[in-house]
């Protein structure tokens, strides 16, 4: 009997059973993610979402697409994609939680140059997880083969969220006040920005391996733990908070830093002054600053610093949010105000820095 033919496409590169493999194991994981307002299952066409607007008067969509960027390097070097599915919900929970919107779905794309399909099932238990974490539902998605365009091994991942917010509720900067007072919620790490510029200091110049320990890490984490630890949501501690009058606006701090970040929720002609030293910066900036020879001002624009998210907050109000941030678990620390002058970011640093 002659030896069954290998398909022309899979000779090209493509392996279509391997993509039916991959949506098999994944069908399961998605419908643990379903909501009241999915009205489909995975292999459709297209997701179908109906919301509930009953209590909305004028609902807002809140929509918000990312990637998780060079992270996803580091999690090849380790061989363990579960973390960074997560990464790419919470980021983009955050990016619209800003805008007092709760998430409704999520929907990603994976692409690679040969699907393995246990990478491809690590990659969507943490999108899964995280929609579950977040209360919303993972509505579907693209998973694509492209050999020639992804190297072996590389994989891309990328994904958009949808939210809703009534209009009235809408958090949108425009009741920032001079005097407000800046309220930071901490980082858990690099989140998913600076890993081009981290992964040059730990791997290049101080020639570490995922496996070693972390130099100056107090909780005595590898370097694989602490590049790879989840972007973390904010949604949770800061829900119950969106009604309340005080809370003036919020910033997700992502690529750009605090310096790019919290401008973009500022009226004209005002800025944020704020004070370094008000806060632990972790260990880990420290040690790229340091071993990267990168100065004060670019590490403020290129990383989050242990800053996750920004609050402003009308004074007279600090002290309440302040409190039921912390029955929430959070650590929140005053650390600025805002105040007249050109637009930016002006801080305070503590002497010879």
């Amino acid at each position: 009997m002659a030896p069954e033919r290998k398909s022309a496409y899979a000779e090209a590169g493509v392996d279509i059973d391997a993509q039916d493999e991959v949506l098999d194991q994944v069908k399961e994981l998605v419908r643990s993610t379903r909501t009241a307002g999915v009205l489909s299952d995975l292999g459709s066409f297209g997701g179908l979402f109906r919301p509930e607007l009953s209590e909305i008067a004028q609902p807002i969509l809140v929509a918000s697409a990312d990637g998780v960027g060079t992270k996803l390097r580091v999690a090849r070097m380790v061989g363990d994609f579960s973390s960074v599915g997560r990464d790419l919900v919470n980021h983009c929970v955050n990016d619209i939680l800003v805008q007092g919107a709760v998430p409704l779905f999520f929907m990603d794309y994976v692409g690679a140059g040969v699907l393995q399909p246990k990478a491809v099932v690590q990659l969507v238990e943490g999108l899964a997880a995280a929609c579950r974490e977040n209360g919303c539902a993972l509505l579907g998605g693209e998973t694509a083969e492209m050999p020639g365009f992804y190297d072996e091994g590389d994989y891309e991942l990328v994904g958009f969220v949808v939210g809703l917010v009534d209009r009235e509720k809408l958090i949108d900067g425009s009741r920032v006040e001079t005097g407000d007072l800046l309220v930071g919620l901490p980082s858990t790490g690099l989140h998913t920005n600076g890993y081009s510029l981290a992964r040059h200091v730990v791997f290049d110049k101080l020639g570490l391996g995922v496996g070693d320990p972390l130099p100056g890490s107090a909780a005595g984490k590898t370097v694989a733990e602490e590049l790879l630890t989840p972007h973390r949501s904010y949604l949770t501690s800061l829900r119950p908070l969106l009604d309340h009058s005080g809370l003036h606006a919020l910033a997700h701090i992502t690529g750009g830093g605090l310096t790019d970040n919290l401008p973009r929720v500022l009226p004209d002609k005002t800025r944020a002054e704020i004070k370094v030293g008000s806060w632990e910066i972790p260990g880990i900036f420290h040690l790229l600053q340091e071993h990267g020879e990168v100065d004060t001002e670019e590490m403020f624009r290129v990383f989050n610093m242990g800053v996750g998210m920004v609050l402003v907050v009308e004074p007279a109000a600090a002290g309440e949010i302040l409190r039921q941030l912390r029955q929430a678990g959070e650590k929140p620390f005053p650390m600025g105000t805002i105040q007249k002058g050109a637009s930016g970011v002006v801080y305070d640093l503590p002497p010879g820095q």
